[in-house]
């Protein structure tokens, strides 16, 4: 059962029915209000498991998919909504703490068994700049271009690559996150293939 207490102040005013059907149906003004008044209590939870630009891009990634996943807004059926946004961008957050740990000790891996067995070459320079076209010209947006080049091929730290591209920190360490995360499906459907 819904209770009144639970409500966002600014939407006591509502019906809980109505709020909540709002809600449920991803009403902007409703979602809007859910965001401005819960926005610490996710960023707190989510701050329990991760630091610094994670933590930024884990807290903006629980309220991009709580404002475009219906399924995930109906779960939530009373009660209270600060607690069940606590508990969901905390286990978003370990989440996303899990995965990075799993991709550096892959990686970690990675290196060491590349390390161990070849010796780099005029041939794979050749075919890391062919990889590199490749994913420039296929999956990676044109927008994000210009990090991709100042982060992952001039390897700027994001201070100075924000600053260079004219890009506030956190913006430029959301894209550099989601441009990681097509690097890593391409070159994984390419090793499938």
């Amino acid at each position: 059962m819904l209770q009144l207490s639970a409500l966002p102040t600014t939407l006591r005013d509502d019906a809980p029915e109505t709020w909540l059907a709002g809600f449920h149906r991803g009403d902007r003004a409703v979602l809007e209000r859910c965001y401005r008044e819960h926005f610490e209590t996710v960023a707190r939870a989510v701050g329990t498991v991760l630091e610094g630009v994670e933590s930024e891009s884990a807290i903006h990634d629980f309220f991009a998919r709580l404002i475009g996943d219906e399924q995930m807004r109906r779960s939530f059926q009373g009660g209270t909504l600060g607690g069940w946004l606590w508990v969901g961008a905390r286990r978003a957050a370990i989440d996303v703490a899990r995965a990075r740990r799993r991709e550096r000790e892959a990686l970690s891996d990675l290196e060491a068994e590349s390390a161990a067995h070849h010796v780099p070459g005029p041939a794979d320079d050749l075919e890391a700049r062919r990889l590199i076209a490749e994913f420039r010209s296929g999956p990676l947006p044109a927008k994000w271009a210009g990090v991709f080049e100042a982060r992952f091929i001039r390897q700027l730290s994001q201070r100075e690559a924000a600053a260079e591209l004219g890009l506030r920190r956190t913006t430029l360490a959301y894209q550099e996150l989601r441009i990681r995360r097509l690097l890593r499906q391409f070159l994984l459907s390419r090793e499938r293939s």
